[in-house]
């Protein structure tokens, strides 16, 4: 009777060591994952459209082709713009590992509350917003075009009135923050976790 209690003790620890192991298996498999990850980019798109003429349309874009490998985006042309004239900047970003391409662009809209793009430029380049963008001081102007549904700034549209004197490898900073649970009225390029900082070369001619 001795011995089979003792496998009956030892039998019931074993059974109960396997529960326990494959209960925490069953754990691992449920732990969620991680929210608010970083947007995988691939690229990046700025579009200036005169809003006088939407025929005159002037491009800019960034590719990185391995998303979210070793390369980061890289810049691909300047941005040549008129002077004293106004454009409409908005923003086509893609992720193009997907298959079909999936639009970074529309996630930013349903989720404009964890975004906001901030801008640098060499000083007054532009006569509207005037001085030289809110990247280093955040209260400076930039004449966004929508909010988020909190009211505060995104910067997938904006306008931009260029100054009547030239410029000649000027510099057009824009940067993508991703802030999820931070983003205020009183947000800086600070806060959060940036999604893409890119400095395009600037001509106005």
């Amino acid at each position: 009777m001795k011995t089979i209690n003792f496998f009956k003790k030892y039998s019931l620890v074993a059974l109960l060591l396997s529960g326990c192991f494959f209960t925490s298996c069953d754990k691992d498999d449920d732990v969620p994952e991680p929210e608010n990850e970083l947007e995988v980019i691939t690229d990046v798109k700025l579009v200036f459209t005169n809003t006088a003429d939407d025929t005159d349309v002037v491009e800019a874009t960034a590719q990185d082709p391995d998303g979210p490998g070793v390369e980061d985006l890289v810049i691909k042309d300047a941005i040549n713009l008129g002077t004293g004239k106004t454009y409409a900047l908005s923003f086509e970003i893609m992720n193009n590992l997907e298959e079909p391409g999936e639009d970074i662009g529309e996630e930013i809209k349903e989720e404009n509350d964890e975004h906001q793009f901030f801008f640098g430029f060499s000083t007054d380049a532009f006569s509207d917003p005037s001085g030289n963008g809110n990247i280093d001081t955040a209260s400076d102007d930039i004449n966004y075009n929508d909010t988020d549904d909190n009211g505060n700034p995104v910067g997938l549209s904006t306008t931009w009135t260029t100054s009547a004197s030239t410029l000649s490898n000027g510099e057009f900073r824009v940067v993508l923050k991703h802030q999820p649970d931070v983003k205020t009225s009183t947000s800086t390029v600070n806060d959060g976790d940036t999604d893409f900082d890119l400095k395009f070369v600037l001509n106005i001619q």
